[in-house]
């Protein structure tokens, strides 16, 4: 599967983005689906993830209540709302495509290139 995010852009701190996730390829509604980030100097975090049928989600810690994760199978598409963002929130932020529903890198087979996102204070 191939997959291109897009959406990312400036914001003030405090403000709201939403980044997307087109797939194409393979069957996409097969796989779990997750976002992670990584800022400069930093590893690539997880961030969220959501099931084949989108029934369950998991969240970092660190944006539990601010982010919001959400796919359209009719659609290919997986998007990551993003609210009350703070600077901390700046890097790039990548989706990934696996068969496992897991909050670390490793099962995800397939990344996109990522969208940069930059949280002004």
């Amino acid at each position: 599967v191939q997959l291109q995010a897009s959406g990312g852009g400036l914001v003030q701190a405090g403000g709201s983005l939403r980044v997307s996730c087109a797939a194409s390829g393979r069957t996409f509604e097969n796989y779990m689906m997750a976002w992670f980030r990584q800022a400069p100097g930093k590893e690539r975090e997880f961030v969220a993830g959501i099931s084949w049928n989108g029934r369950s989600t998991m969240y970092a810690d660190s944006v539990k209540g601010r982010f919001t994760i959400s796919r359209d199978n009719a659609l290919n598409m997986v998007y990551l709302q993003m609210n009350s963002l703070k600077p901390e929130d700046s890097a790039v932020y990548y989706c990934a495509a696996g068969a496992v529903f897991s909050r670390t890198r490793t099962p995800y087979d397939y990344w996109g290139r990522g969208t940069l996102v930059t949280v002004s204070s």
